[in-house]
């Protein structure tokens, strides 16, 4: 547990009202026996300012704080461990577009500074593109492609994935962008449909799709896709 930590969604909800800040970002430590008790302190006051936060103000609450200090917050709790995995559950998602841009950038230096490793969660692709190396899509539960952040966004193969990017806004006014269909009720996480899952807002949905779960398949060096029909060449291998 020491080497895999998390940071939250919510800022507001992620931290403890009635504990100081300090006593949540020392919290790991303490339970970890990490070190004396003025080590402890030590490290908390230096990770704070590692996250851009005051060192003087660990004895003050979460309420006293905006939210993107609070994150900050979640950040030196989660980096407080010295881990070598951090989730990221969208932790920007609850922010102003403003301090989007601030968190974003600080955690591209702390991965850079303690070489730390990314599990990033978003439904932002723009943000997705500006942070990942690679990226994995996910539907419905299931993971549906998987490559390099380049390839990714030059050559979408599943049609989930094209639809993502095609929902992404040109900041064109004059740009006009074909959209292919979509049905006007989409299919739940709590009862799937069978096969494929995205086969009701496939545009290129055959009898295959609706009864058999799609396999792996390489179609280009590192970029797999869950499909039978991907919106490119004939797989070079595949999986189960």
């Amino acid at each position: 547990r020491r080497d895999m930590q998390i940071i939250f969604q919510d800022p507001y909800a992620s931290l403890n009202p009635r504990r100081t800040v300090g006593s949540i970002i020392g919290e790991g430590l303490t339970i970890h026996r990490m070190g004396t008790l003025a080590q402890r302190r030590l490290r908390v006051r230096e990770i704070m300012e590692v996250v851009g936060l005051q060192p003087d103000s660990l004895h003050r609450y979460p309420h006293e704080f905006s939210g993107g200090q609070r994150q900050r917050i979640g950040i030196a709790r989660a980096l407080a461990l010295q881990p070598d995995l951090i989730v990221c559950d969208e932790p920007v998602s609850a922010l102003d577009v403003s301090i989007q841009a601030q968190i974003i950038n600080l955690l591209q230096d702390l991965q850079e500074s303690y070489q730390l490793t990314y599990l990033f969660i978003s439904h932002d692709l723009s943000v997705v593109r500006h942070i990942s190396d690679r990226v994995a899509v996910m539907y419905l539960g299931r993971l549906v492609e998987l490559a390099d952040k380049s390839e990714l966004y030059a050559h979408p193969l599943h049609p989930y994935t094209n639809k993502l990017l095609e929902a992404v806004p040109i900041p064109n006014p004059r740009a006009v962008r074909v959209r292919g269909y979509a049905p006007e009720e989409l299919p739940g996480a709590i009862k799937p449909p069978s096969g494929c899952h995205f086969h009701p807002r496939c545009p290129f949905v055959d009898s295959q799709c609706r009864e058999v779960v799609p396999s792996w398949s390489e179609i280009a060096p590192r970029h797999w896709v869950r499909c039978f029909r991907p919106l490119s060449a004939e797989p070079s291998s595949q999986i189960s």
